[in-house]
Parts: C-alpha cells; sequence; structure tokens
C-alpha cells in the first residue's frame, strides 16, 4: 500500500505543480499528504485515502476526471480506481463562481452544504479532514476572512452526519475552536 500511495502523492504533486497553499507558506502538496494523514487514523481504506490525496486534483489543476482514472487503473484494481474516482468527485465543489456567476458567496456556500450533506460517508470522512487541515492554516493567517469561512466550515461539519464519527467530532471541535481564536483576535 506505500508504494501505491506514494505514486499518488506523486501524481497529485505533478498535478498541482508550482501551487502554494493560500494561507500558509508552503506547498501546495502538503495539504493533500495532511489530509490523507488524518484520515488513515480512521480507516485504511485505499480508495479513500487515495482520494484524500486528489481532493483537490479536479477543483485546483487542469487535470481532466479521465486523466486521473487513466492514472488510477495504473495503481489500483478497477473497482479501488473506480470508487477514488466517485470520491474524488464528490468532494470536488461544483457551486462555484465559475459555474454560477449570478449567486453571491453565501448562496453558493449554502448549495455546496447542502450537496455535501447528501455526499457518500466516505467522502465525509474525507471533507472532515480537509477542514481540520484548512482550519487549521486559516486560523494563523492574518485575515478577516477566516471567521467567514470558519463559519463556512462549521456549517458544512454539521451538515455531513455520515463519515467516520470521530474524525467528525474532532473536525466540528477543530472548526469550533479555530472560530473561538478568530472571534477573540478579530471581535
Amino acid at each position: 500500500m506505500e508504494e501505491t500511495l506514494k505514486k499518488i502523492t506523486e501524481f497529485a504533486r505533478e498535478a498541482h505543480g508550482d501551487q502554494r497553499r493560500k494561507f500558509a507558506p508552503e506547498p501546495y502538496i502538503v495539504h493533500p499528504i495532511r489530509v490523507m494523514e488524518l484520515c488513515r487514523q480512521h480507516t485504511n481504506d485505499i480508495a479513500v485515502l487515495a482520494a484524500a490525496l486528489l481532493h483537490d486534483v479536479l477543483e485546483d489543476t487542469s487535470v481532466t476526471a479521465d486523466q486521473m482514472e487513466d492514472f488510477l487503473v495504473t495503481v489500483l484494481n478497477e473497482k479501488q480506481a473506480k470508487q477514488t474516482g466517485q470520491l474524488v468527485i464528490e468532494l470536488t465543489d461544483v457551486y462555484i463562481k465559475k459555474n454560477f456567476p449570478e449567486w453571491n458567496r453565501r448562496k453558493r456556500r449554502a448549495k455546496e452544504t447542502e450537496r455535501l450533506s447528501k455526499a457518500s460517508g466516505h467522502a465525509q470522512t474525507v471533507k472532515y479532514a480537509d477542514i481540520i487541515d484548512n482550519s487549521r492554516d486559516i486560523v494563523n493567517a492574518e485575515s478577516d476572512f477566516a471567521r467567514k469561512y470558519l463559519e463556512e466550515c462549521l456549517a458544512i461539519v454539521k451538515a455531513m452526519k455520515q463519515g467516520n464519527k470521530d474524525l467528525y467530532e474532532k473536525a466540528l471541535a477543530t472548526v469550533e475552536e479555530c472560530l473561538e481564536k478568530v472571534k477573540i483576535r478579530y471581535g
């Protein structure tokens, strides 16, 4: 499994290229690796771990779903590759400004929260880990956007009840703790 995860990490690293984290001074790839490691504390399902590594590839890179799936069948069996691909698609934001320019952020995020509330338990598990890692980054950023973002994360977590229960609780506690720090800092 380790060799497979290394190959998937390398694919994600190449896909993200020179991208940097928005609220942390580091290469983008460190985020999906941390998300995968958080998931790994709760599951050994290779499809879930692979999806954690790839969760932002379709959303934030030029890689297509077909290209990703063509790669996945070279490192996973057909069932695992298909499941990973489906999870990444579930984790890819649909209600984005490019697709819905007439909607404001609040409406897009509300629709995205509703969509994620219906996602599979495995997708929600990855999303919990994603939210934990993003929350830990943004709370330390010098940005007044942090409060709005964390409030959106809190709504998403509260709407997703089908993922790993322990990771759900960790996500809820992390977002609440980060939100409290931001409220103290910015009032």
